[in-house]
């Protein structure tokens, strides 16, 4: 891939089947966290993730109340979902599909079929990254300002993109640095700098979005 890799966070209380989709993801280009139960997974930042591979039967808190949580919440109510289950019954998938599930698998499933389900339901959501008259397509790599095309170089296009997809979120320096920046290139905190003032003049009139804090980073604000 030519630009930041999408992560996955995968929920089931099966170690060989939740190892097995991590170890399988990450050879195929994502980033990919796994968490043996709901309870872990809710310590977590879940905004941070763009999709959800979630399993329904486990213990303690169960699939349908995990998603039922994270939807109710507007941080994380777009972040895709998949459930993995055993259960394969009409209700259990009309269950998963009402509560805003992006697409149900049923074990036991081919990794290849987890990965193009995947695939297409990251095109499906591909223009989250979105704010009034700003949009920033991972799929195609676009960036539009009021329907028109801006070109921007790849940082600067990630940087935005990250910003849309978190709206409201602080990012500081440091986690800029780290997830534009993952090549051992030495960057220091200026470039971000840099870049950030380059793109409040690219995207105007939107440029008064991309807001900072003093002292610490940037992030995008309606």
């Amino acid at each position: 891939m030519n630009y930041m890799k999408r992560r996955i966070l995968v929920i089931d209380d099966e170690e060989a089947l939740r190892e097995g989709l991590k170890v399988y993801l990450e050879l195929e280009g994502y980033d990919v966290c796994a968490c043996h139960d709901a309870e872990s997974a809710m310590a977590m930042d879940l905004s941070d993730f763009d999709l959800i591979l979630l399993d329904i039967m486990m213990d303690g808190m169960n699939g349908i109340d995990f998603a039922k949580i994270i939807r109710s919440r507007q941080e994380t109510a777009d972040v895709p979902i998949i459930f993995l289950t055993a259960k394969d019954s009409e209700d259990d998938m009309i269950t998963g599909l009402d509560i805003g599930a992006d697409d149900y698998i049923a074990k036991p499933y081919s990794l290849r079929n987890v990965k193009a389900r995947i695939e297409a339901v990251l095109r499906r959501t591909g223009i989250k990254g979105s704010c009034n008259g700003v949009k920033c397509d991972r799929d195609t790599l676009v960036c539009t300002v009021d329907n028109k095309e801006v070109r921007l170089p790849r940082k600067e296009f990630e940087i935005l993109a990250l910003m849309l997809e978190n709206k409201g979120r602080i990012f500081s320096r440091e986690e800029l640095l780290d997830r534009i920046w993952p090549e051992k290139t030495i960057v220091t905190d200026r470039s971000v700098d840099v870049h950030v003032t380059r793109l409040r003049s690219k995207i105007s009139p939107y440029g008064r979005n991309i807001v900072s804090r003093s002292g610490y980073g940037y992030g995008w604000q309606d």
